[in-house]
């Protein structure tokens, strides 16, 4: 069965990009390899993770400059899922980790929404057992 393995998210700089995302939500990086000519190959994920990475990429010219932290219209684009809301909402607060929301209980479990410093929406959320 085919897999999504791997999302771009534009990022101003790849080291901005890994800052936040490794250093604040405690993702794993797990590769960083220069292609030449200024690019890299940088895919983060969540620690113990197994699926679905983000590629941070530079944008390549001044559209996608423009779609950094847009790229979903403003929605909520990207879910990051927690088996412990409390301890990840905590944790993630403390690294200054913007939430535009207080967390609330849903049908479908318990969530907040968050922003990275580039402007992306994420959901934290704890689905419902």
């Amino acid at each position: 069965m085919p897999t999504i393995a791997n999302v771009s998210l534009l990022v101003p700089s790849y080291d901005e990009g890994i800052t936040f995302y490794v250093g604040k939500l405690g993702f794993e990086l797990v590769t960083d390899t220069d292609l030449g000519g200024g690019v890299r190959w940088v895919l983060v994920r969540p620690k113990g993770g197994n699926g679905t990475a983000l590629l941070l990429a530079e944008p390549g010219n001044e559209r996608q400059a423009a779609r950094i932290g847009d790229q979903t219209g403003g929605r909520v684009g990207f879910f990051l899922f927690t088996d412990d809301f409390a301890r990840d909402h905590e944790s993630m607060s403390e690294q200054g980790v913007v939430f535009l929301e207080a967390p609330r209980t849903e049908s479908y479990g318990t969530v907040a929404v968050f922003m990275d410093p580039f402007g992306n929406k994420w959901d934290l959320l704890q689905p419902a057992a």
